[in-house]
């Protein structure tokens, strides 16, 4: 009997990537928070980790970062790659998956839109649109 892909039903995968996605950003979010990885550059550097993002095989997964106050995100990023293979491990006896995924550091934009939307709503043409009509009545 063959397996039914509905490729595209879920936004960020299937209910299995979504899941482990959550994991792994659980295990990245712990390692991050007790100092764990030792580099000078992450020293001094609150990083949140809003999402992780798991390839359909599990074997790649897209961690998206962002230091506390979008400050030396560059840095932040050449420090957790130069960091993968520690990372990597730390992930490997924390999560229980057949295969260590992969890693892939990028910077988390969504706080970026969600304040050029916020600066949008707030323009005077869309706060004329947004106003209630006096003669719709």
């Amino acid at each position: 009997m063959p397996r039914h892909h509905n490729k595209g039903s879920a936004p960020g995968g299937s209910q299995r990537q979504l899941r482990v996605g959550e994991t792994v950003r659980h295990a990245v979010a712990d390692i991050l928070s007790h100092g764990n990885v030792h580099d000078p550059d992450l020293e001094g550097h609150i990083i949140t980790v809003p999402e992780v993002r798991m390839s359909p095989d599990l074997k790649l997964a897209t961690i998206y970062v962002m230091p506390l106050g979008g400050r030396d995100t560059d840095v932040v990023i050449a420090a957790l790659e130069r960091n993968k293979k520690f990372l990597r491990g730390e992930i490997a006896h924390r999560v229980n998956l057949k295969f260590a995924p992969d890693l892939r550091f990028r910077v988390d934009e969504r706080f970026d839109e969600a304040e050029r939307i916020e600066k949008l709503l707030r323009t005077p043409a869309v706060q004329r649109d947004l106003a209630p009509d006096s003669d719709d009545e």
